[in-house]
């Protein structure tokens, strides 16, 4: 195509708009595009026409840049991360009806357990990419596989009779397997080379474990798995089925992988309305997950050791989520123990429907509903995973790990 500035200077400024509107307001473009607008009032046709071909080139340039230099991302675990993939099965386990969704640009459902956005979309922001797409939509084809996929699935576990009561769901090991077949439709696309470097550069996060105490261990009184184990016997039980999963994501190609433990699991609203008598957090789950965050954490370590490098990095969720419950008006929130979403005691029994309280603001709120984190703590949990300290994040946080191999990707 060949343009003809000098007769007509002004024929693609609406392309290069357009251009500049699919690279997102954050575009460092825009700063070319505002020295443009200023130029373009005094130039002449024959100048701007210069500075029209210089900018559409910046574009172009910028926009290959970013599609090639975009790390694929691809999320395993469970409601805390899933995208959507319940939606496409018949479980109770789903978030595909209003409110849910309420604060997303569209104001409907998406199948996040979440009013906005989940920590996997706070993630896909800094590395500056889209969100994934659930593995089971069938928008996920073509380039779009190239951005990663979201293989997690809500009330699945590291065990595979954990959420036995939402029947149709994407156990760990399933999740794995289409991994691995994601895999073949990506080196059917871009070739087995280039689909092996695209998996090992991405980053890999898995969120799983808090269901196994409250769908498993502690779902009814005396249940199997609590006669089978005592608690400790229990947690380490976990934390060695949970090394076995990270070592088979090893085996399938990853190779930067962001694990986190489990959150404040005796203090969310659910718990709350269910175990507590006087709105403090419950003590057994509590334990739970005070023996097994720093278990994971110690797994995760020898595991780096074993393999001779940073391959996995740990999250202490827990930690993280305890500030803001211990202390909501810090972070700007008014209530830390009562649900956004919901009916009962704390607004913690039963689902988030449209039949459910509902507060007039999210931001003011710890929880969206009775189990989930609403966007703002989703958000606050991210920026601790980025830029946190050792206190929060062992051996390094998100940004120093993928600061690595930058070298070696650029």
């Amino acid at each position: 195509m060949f343009f003809s500035f000098d007769k007509n200077p002004y024929l693609y400024i609406s392309s290069a708009y357009s251009l500049i509107y699919m690279q997102g307001t954050k575009s460092p473009i825009n700063k070319y595009f505002s020295v443009f607008s200023f130029c373009s009032s005094m130039a002449s046709p024959v100048a701007l026409g210069s500075w029209m071909v210089l900018l559409l080139g910046l574009v172009i340039a910028i926009s290959t840049t970013r599609v090639e230099a975009a790390r694929a991302f691809f999320v395993f675990g469970d409601s805390l991360v899933d995208n959507g993939n319940n939606n496409y099965l018949a479980t109770t386990a789903r978030a595909d009806s209003p409110p849910y969704g309420i604060d997303t640009p569209s104001r409907l459902p998406t199948g996040r357990f979440s009013n906005g956005k989940n920590i996997p979309d706070f993630i896909s922001d800094a590395l500056g990419s889209e969100p994934t797409l659930p593995y089971l939509s069938p928008e996920l084809r073509g380039n779009r596989l190239l951005v990663g996929a979201n293989f997690a699935s809500a009330g699945i576990g590291i065990l595979n009779d954990t959420g036995i009561q939402f029947i149709n769901i994407i156990r760990m090991f399933n999740q794995l397997e289409y991994f691995k077949e994601y895999q073949g439709r990506l080196a059917g696309l871009v070739g087995k080379d280039k689909a092996k470097r695209i998996v090992s550069d991405a980053l890999v996060l898995i969120t799983v474990g808090g269901n196994d105490f409250v769908n498993n261990y502690y779902l009814v009184p005396y249940s199997a798995r609590s006669r089978q184990y005592s608690l400790p016997d229990y947690v380490k039980y976990l934390i060695s089925e949970y090394r076995k999963i990270l070592l088979k994501l090893y085996v399938l190609g990853a190779r930067k992988v962001l694990v986190t433990g489990t959150g404040p699991l005796g203090c969310v609203p659910a718990e709350l309305a269910m175990r507590s008598s006087n709105g403090q957090c419950d003590s057994e789950l509590q334990q739970a997950a005070s023996l097994f965050d720093p278990q994971l954490t110690e797994m995760i370590k020898g595991l780096n050791s074993e393999l001779g490098a940073t391959i996995f990095i740990a999250a202490n969720t827990r930690q993280q989520s305890n500030n803001f419950v211990s202390n909501p008006g810090a972070y700007g929130f008014t209530t830390s123990k009562i649900a956004c979403c919901g009916q009962g005691p704390y607004n913690g029994l039963g689902l988030c429907t449209l039949a459910s309280n509902l507060c007039p603001n999210r931001n003011l709120y710890a929880f969206w509903d009775p189990f989930h984190p609403s966007e703002k703590a989703n958000k606050i949990i991210v920026d601790s995973i980025l830029s946190g300290s050792t206190d929060y994040m062992s051996p390094m946080n998100l940004s120093s790990f993928l600061a690595l191999d930058t070298n070696t990707r650029t």
